[in-house]
């Protein structure tokens, strides 16, 4: 469920659009912690309307749809937010994951089900060692005299702190 309904949205851009009123002051007006919502919501009035304060309920969207989405920002130059908000999706995030399979895997990707996926299991998956074995030694031993620097850094400055508490 939203947060807040469309009729109380609606209201909130009436005030924005029509009394010229700001973002921050509608949203202290209406009480509002951020008039990023706000902003949003005026955004979408102006693209869509009414409708554009809807929620969106369809979660399940074709491959075709994604691919459409994806084309269209790139062939007219949209921020991920402006196509959100040209699709009326719920938030530019879902575009920004369509797009990072679109351009790794190709459009066919995008008509595959891609469910939730346990992130331990997919990083480890996707990560190829093509390191040899030197490499990985030197790596190791630039990370251990890293580390000892920092515990010396460390030590240093614990001593400084030590030093002025004394003189206090």
């Amino acid at each position: 469920m939203s947060k807040y309904s469309d009729k109380f949205k609606l209201e909130v851009v009436k005030y924005c659009v029509n009394e010229h009123h700001g973002y921050k002051d509608a949203a202290k007006h209406f009480n509002i912690p951020s008039p990023s919502d706000i902003r949003k919501w005026v955004r979408r009035y102006n693209e869509h309307g009414i409708e554009g304060l809807k929620r969106n309920i369809n979660s399940n969207y074709s491959g075709e749809f994604k691919v459409n989405v994806i084309e269209y920002m790139h062939k007219n130059h949209l921020s991920l937010q402006e196509t959100s908000y040209h699709f009326r999706l719920g938030t530019h995030s879902i575009v920004g994951k369509w797009e990072r399979i679109y351009n790794e895997k190709g459009p066919k990707a995008l008509y595959e089900r891609h469910g939730k996926i346990n992130n331990m299991n997919f990083k480890s998956r996707n990560k190829k060692i093509n390191k040899t074995k030197e490499e990985l030694i030197a790596e190791n031993q630039r990370l251990r005299m890293e580390n000892e620097y920092l515990k010396k850094l460390n030590a240093l400055v614990q001593e400084r702190i030590k030093r002025e508490d004394k003189k206090k």
